[in-house]
């Protein structure tokens, strides 16, 4: 018996349509990172990008669980002294681009590395309901039927 090693030209990608209204952070950022690494399939192979493309719509519309919103903080450093920032979903949220909350907690999900970089070409999110990728005929994935504790009342 041989082990199946999937190859890049061989691999079947489809388009995966999400609407992130009402949605956990946590929970959506984690099925988003096992549809984008593949590992929903059964030709799943780590080195390879096997999975699909996601596009998530309504991002500004996911929530967190407990008073997430106001007590997390994320921080980056400027590089200059004394150059940590931070800030909080809230403010995120309320600022310019609020869809960089679901981005940010994909892209942690993932193994840093030149393979992650590539699989978050593969992920498209947007604030609103509008998407420029209705040419690829997204199937829309329905997150709230799998899990009641997907959703936040």
């Amino acid at each position: 018996m041989k082990t199946y090693v999937a190859k890049p030209g061989e691999v079947e990608k489809k388009w995966v349509l999400i609407d992130g209204s009402g949605l956990v952070v946590g929970r959506l950022a984690s099925l988003i990172a096992t549809r984008l690494k593949g590992k929903h399939k059964a030709t799943y192979t780590p080195h390879v990008d096997t999975g699909d493309n996601v596009i998530v719509i309504n991002a500004e519309k996911v929530v967190f669980t407990g008073r997430k919103t106001e007590d997390k903080v994320y921080y980056w450093h400027t590089g200059h002294p004394g150059g940590v920032k931070e800030r909080t979903p809230r403010q995120i949220f309320a600022g310019k681009f609020p869809e960089r909350v679901l981005e940010k907690a994909v892209e942690r999900m993932l193994k840093r590395g030149p393979l992650q970089r590539k699989l978050m070409r593969n992920l498209k999110v947007y604030a609103g309901t509008a998407h420029p990728h209705e040419a690829q005929k997204p199937e829309p994935l329905d997150v709230k039927a799998l899990n009641p504790k997907n959703v936040r009342a």
